[in-house]
């Protein structure tokens, strides 16, 4: 059920692969002795640790690679969805926790979108449910859908952070907020905490089996995602699929066909909540970066537009393709609530047949997936 580990000293708390490569950890002055610090440097006393000044730039940040940062944050913990007006969004709220991930994922868009590689966690976790206290409090009626899978992905440090045991805690006080957990790792150590599972939306990203293997380095494989996915449904979770970004590159219809009859095998259809489609989309920044840390990645290569947003996407034809053969494997398999991400009308229409405004708005569409009958009006 878990990644392979590996505990370099016996009195440690033994790391799963993707974390092996850590090799220092910053900690903001501020932060020193809070519990999220003292529980990170419990479990990485192995590797140097340096105090730094937030207002100084640490010293060697240009060594970006194997650098935990425990940072005291500043800005705002709770955020809307970084979505464009030309596309439509799914609508959900982010929980900041955190920057950059310890994966190698060669499409990563986290490699454009911030200036450094430096693994970065919000340590005054105080902060963070202060602000997310205020604001259930401020509509305490208004029903919510949460993620911290935007920045980061929500499971690879918990084996050190333990952020999405401790967020899913403090969630249960909360029945008006629906937590996803979004990642491409495994690790289920937060389960124990969930008062009521119908809140808690465990979610893998899928893909083709060889793009698995091929681009998302450190990731866990398809199967072990779907036998975690399995086990949380039996445990009384519903959980989420997300086929974002579906790639462009050889053998696709038979690589994604085999994964959506993986799927079929794992899970029946009403054990999940909802399945994204999204196809592969990215800043221009991004091509060279790709090229650069990924050179035998080819599906770069593809016929690319630029969209309304600014972003290169693979050119429509070629992606409704792609989305409708995915839409029409997964609907042959009686797997419901599936919508694209960041798509117009147009392409909505071609590949699902239907628009968000036909099914009341994507963001109330989902709403009603994850709350049922006890979904009532949602005040944006």
């Amino acid at each position: 059920m878990h990644n392979q580990v590996y505990a370099p000293n016996s009195s440690l708390p033994a790391l799963p692969e993707h974390l092996r490569k850590l090799e220092r950890i910053w900690v903001d002055k501020s932060v020193l002795h809070t519990a999220m610090t003292q529980r990170v440097l419990a479990g990485v006393g192995h590797l140097p640790v340096e105090i730094v000044d937030q207002e100084q730039r640490p010293k060697d940040y240009d060594h970006e690679l194997g650098i935990l940062y425990l940072k005291h944050y500043k800005g705002r913990f709770l955020r809307s969805c970084p979505g464009t007006s030309h596309y439509h969004c799914c609508g959900y709220r982010i929980v900041h926790i955190g920057e950059n991930c310890p994966l190698s994922c060669s499409y990563c868009i986290l490699q454009a979108y911030f200036q450094d590689r430096v693994l970065k966690v919000w340590a005054n976790q105080e902060d963070l449910f202060g602000e997310l206290e205020r604001a259930f409090g401020e509509h305490p009626q208004r029903r919510l859908r949460l993620g911290t899978g935007e920045f980061t992905d929500s499971l690879t440090l918990e084996p050190l952070t333990g952020y999405s045991r401790d967020l899913v805690a403090f969630l249960s006080d909360y029945p008006q907020v629906c937590l996803e957990l979004k990642s491409k790792v495994v690790n289920l150590s937060w389960m124990d905490q969930a008062r009521r599972p119908d809140r808690v939306l465990p979610a893998w990203s899928m893909n083709a089996p060889h793009i698995q293997a091929g681009e998302e380095r450190g990731s866990a494989t398809l199967e072990e995602r779907l036998q975690a996915a399995r086990y949380c449904a039996r445990s009384g979770f519903r959980v989420c699929l997300h086929f974002d970004p579906v790639i462009p590159c050889n053998d696709w219809e038979q690589g994604y066909a085999r994964t959506v009859e993986m799927i079929a095998d794992y899970l029946r259809p009403e054990q999940v909540a909802y399945i994204s489609l999204g196809s592969l989309r990215f800043m221009p920044e991004l091509k060279s970066r790709i090229m650069t840390n990924h050179p035998s990645s080819n599906y770069i290569y593809a016929e690319f537009i630029t969209g309304l947003d600014g972003k290169q996407r693979l050119l429509r034809p070629l992606r409704v393709r792609q989305l409708r053969h995915v839409a029409h494997m997964l609907r042959r398999a009686g797997f419901e609530g599936l919508y694209l991400c960041m798509e117009s009308d147009e392409v909505w229409q071609d590949v699902l047949e239907c628009t968000p405004r036909k099914l009341g708005g994507l963001a109330r569409y989902l709403m009603a997936r994850v709350f049922g009958a006890e979904f009532s009006a949602v005040t944006e």
